[in-house]
Parts: C-alpha cells; sequence; structure tokens
C-alpha cells in the first residue's frame, strides 16, 4: 500500500511538474508573441504606411532643389513624403523631402527655406534640414520655431560641396551626418509623435495595392517646371517626369515613382519681387490619385502645428496606398 502510495505520490509531481512547465513555456510564447506583435506594429510608418526599422524614429525633412543646374537631384526617390510648390511668381517650383524609412546614402542638391513649407514641416513633427532662407523664414527658426540645421552654420561638416556642380547648387548631405548634428543638439531623434494616438498626425493607409482604373494625373506647373506623373497599371505606380525628360535618382539611377499623387489647389500673394506667399495654412481643393483611380475632395490644416488632413467628398480621410505620397501644390 505504501509502494503504491510513493509511486502515485511520484507520478503527480512528475504530471505536475510537465503542467507547470508546460504553463511557463505557453505564457513565455505568449508574451514573446504579444512583443512581437507590438514591435511589428511600432514599425509601420504612420508617414508612409510601409514597415521598416526606423518607423517609430521622428523623420527629417529636406529642402531640395528643382533647379535644371542640379539635376539628377539625390535621394528624393527614397523619401516618404515630398512637398512641391511655386516658391516665386514665374512658377520655379522647391521641394521638401521628408524621411523616416528611407534613409539615402546622398541627400542634395540642399536649398534655402521658405516660410511656406515650415507649417507642413510642423505638422509632420520633423527635424528640418535647409541652406539658409529667407529673411523672415530665418528670423523664425533662429528663434527656435521648430528643430532645424541649418547649412549657413554647418557648410562644410554637415553640409558638403561636390566639385562639378555649380553653386549655390553643390551642397549636398547625408543620413548620418544629420543624425550625428541633430544628436549634439540635443533634438529629440525619437519622438514618435506621427501616428493616430499622438495628436492625429498619423495618415492612414489602405491594404489594397492593386490596380482599379487608368486614370492619369494632369501636367502640373508652367512649361519650365513642368511636371507629369505617368500611371503604369503592371507597377501600380506613378512615375516622375520633368520638363519632358524622366525625373532620375542619382542614387540609384532610377527614375523616381510614387505610390500616391496628391495634386493641392490654394493660392498665393507676391509679398516682393523674389518671392510670393503660398498658402498652406487653411482649406482648398484636392484631387488624390492612387491605384489609378481619381478621387476628389479637399485639404485642411486648421493652424501650422496641425496635421494636414485629405479628405474625400463625404469628408472621410482617405487612405493612401502604402508606399511614397507627393504632394503637388498648385496656384
Amino acid at each position: 500500500m505504501n509502494r503504491i502510495s510513493k509511486k502515485k505520490i511520484y507520478v503527480l509531481i512528475i504530471v505536475i511538474a510537465v503542467i507547470v512547465g508546460v504553463g511557463i513555456f505557453l505564457v513565455g510564447y505568449k508574451n514573446e508573441f504579444n512583443i512581437s506583435g507590438a514591435e511589428k506594429e511600432k514599425k509601420i510608418s504612420s508617414i508612409s504606411g510601409q514597415e521598416c526599422e526606423n518607423a517609430g524614429a521622428r523623420p527629417f525633412a529636406v529642402m531640395v532643389s528643382s533647379d535644371a543646374e542640379a539635376r539628377p537631384l539625390s535621394g528624393i526617390g527614397n523619401a516618404d513624403m515630398v512637398f512641391e510648390m511655386p516658391v516665386v511668381e514665374n512658377g520655379f517650383t522647391r521641394m521638401m523631402a521628408v524621411f523616416q524609412c528611407g534613409q539615402p546614402k546622398e541627400i542634395g542638391s540642399v536649398r534655402s527655406s521658405r516660410l511656406d513649407f515650415v507649417p507642413l514641416a510642423l505638422g509632420l513633427n520633423v527635424i528640418y534640414a535647409h541652406f539658409g532662407g529667407e529673411h523672415e523664414v530665418l528670423e523664425e527658426l533662429n528663434a527656435g520655431v521648430i528643430d532645424n540645421v541649418d547649412g549657413l552654420k554647418y557648410d562644410g561638416t554637415i553640409y558638403y560641396r561636390k566639385k562639378g556642380i555649380p553653386m549655390p547648387h553643390n551642397a549636398f548631405t547625408n543620413f548620418d551626418l544629420l543624425t550625428e548634428i541633430a544628436r549634439k543638439l540635443n533634438y529629440n531623434l525619437e519622438e514618435a509623435k506621427i501616428g493616430p494616438d499622438a495628436d492625429g498626425r498619423g495618415y492612414p493607409h489602405d491594404k489594397n495595392d492593386k490596380s482599379q482604373g487608368i486614370e492619369q494625373p494632369p501636367s502640373i506647373f508652367n512649361e519650365n517646371f513642368r511636371v507629369e506623373w505617368t500611371y503604369n497599371e503592371n507597377a501600380n505606380a506613378y512615375f516622375r517626369a520633368r520638363s519632358g525628360k524622366a525625373e532620375m535618382d542619382k542614387n540609384t539611377n532610377k527614375q523616381v515613382e510614387a505610390k500616391n499623387v496628391v495634386i493641392m489647389e490654394t493660392t498665393w500673394s507676391p509679398i516682393n519681387k523674389d518671392y510670393i506667399r503660398v498658402k498652406t495654412v487653411g482649406s482648398g481643393n484636392i484631387t488624390v490619385y492612387k491605384n489609378g483611380q481619381k478621387i476628389s475632395g479637399s485639404w485642411q490644416k486648421k493652424d501650422d502645428k496641425s496635421k494636414l488632413y485629405f479628405h474625400d467628398q463625404e469628408g472621410k480621410e482617405i487612405k493612401f496606398v502604402p508606399g511614397s505620397v507627393w504632394v503637388e501644390i498648385t496656384t
């Protein structure tokens, strides 16, 4: 009887040990699954909707030239989001390229800031990189309206000059250099405020990445700076051309493409013979091109720091296709 009891006890101990072991394993597995799920969620950029290691980090926005002397540009093919608008009365444009997932080996040519880009940068909570700027915007930037890295202060270090390219189109930088100076300036590099849970600044994305039409965006800007986006149904992407030639990225030697093209209509007013003021806070009409479809709607930005919203005709926020977004601001 004692032998039987001892055997039963031994068996019971073994069974309990197995149950406890399995329980520990399952708890650990569940925790690992939950952590992996959280990490995976954090790795989705709320700008581009793509998964990348840097998705939780604060983006950089770099002012980039549109001058013929600066072409082909370096890095714009890797941008998560790009804003382009005229900066003078004759239609001369400038771009602000936003990098979060994309970390190109070189970015440029880097050009001066314009006041109208600052609200767009603030709305995305970026670190703003530029090479000088108009008098009014430099006053605001120097006063600390946004964390910024000015080429006038870091020429020859964070920004370097390339031979064979005429000034002022020969200033370049890269992601590593910008990160280095941002750390030295104590800028927060992990300030991931871009997302639906942080002031609603992130952009919603549609998982559907299949062609659903053949709508082509119209030509925009004047002849010397004419931009055309051509939809390719097989690639389900829009390919960029400027002044009748394919827009190439010098880093990759590939034509620049976008998954989403937004034509954002606004107005401008002259401020002197050299500059115009473009309205980027307020509201107006938009046309969004994605998946070969055309969606009409409106844009809205309440103030300098608020998110720039894109709504359809029913007032619902438009979901982008995961990938790069180009916002063409036309007047």
